[in-house]
């Protein structure tokens, strides 16, 4: 996507959530965090590359021991729709016999989230929490439920605070909806 494009694609677009909003929605999945894993010295695995933002500006706001690794998954590789899901990177940090906090951007239909936990069992961890900074409100059921989540927002294309859309627009402090047709 060129520069302009981008530009213009976020001029239609409209503020789902604001920057301040964001930012005090971080503050409250970190406290709901360290409330529930103050002793548990968790492995928390942030979702490449969407969670950078989020599990950037969480992992601050911490205030226990903890250990930190990634994993890359994909199911929508710069499209708008999700296809099959792909490993790109699984964990480096052994799972096993651990309380793992998967930290990603947005809950959409739960099947990455989903595949990602049953994956982490399967290498030994004890326990899965997952706290996503988006959940996407939908009449669909969803294979899983995020045990943190940070806002809410509509059954539409959002992008900001590390969801992207086509590979732009991840660093926005806000989140935004695509425009309406």
């Amino acid at each position: 996507m060129t520069p302009e494009a981008a530009r213009k694609i976020l001029a239609e677009a409209e503020l789902i959530c604001s920057a301040e909003n964001s930012a005090l929605a971080v503050r409250r999945v970190a406290s709901e965090i360290t409330a529930r894993l103050t002793n548990a010295n968790p492995l928390v695995l942030a979702v490449m590359g969407g969670a950078v933002v989020f599990a950037g500006q969480l992992l601050s706001l911490l205030p226990f021991p903890l250990d930190f690794d990634y994993l890359q998954v994909s199911r929508y590789r710069d499209n708008t729709t999700g296809g099959q899901l792909s490993w790109v990177v699984e964990p480096s940090s052994t799972v096993a016999g651990r309380c793992v906090l998967v930290v990603d951007d947005i809950l959409d239909e739960g099947i990455t989230l989903a595949e990602i936990c049953h994956r982490l069992f399967a290498l030994g961890a004890a326990e899965v929490l997952t706290a996503v900074f988006a959940d996407k409100q939908s009449d669909c059921s969803k294979p899983i439920a995020a045990d943190f989540v940070g806002i809410t927002v509509p059954d539409r294309y959002v992008f900001g605070f590390g969801m992207d859309i086509k590979g732009a627009w991840r660093n926005l402090p806000a989140v935004y909806a695509l425009k309406r047709e």
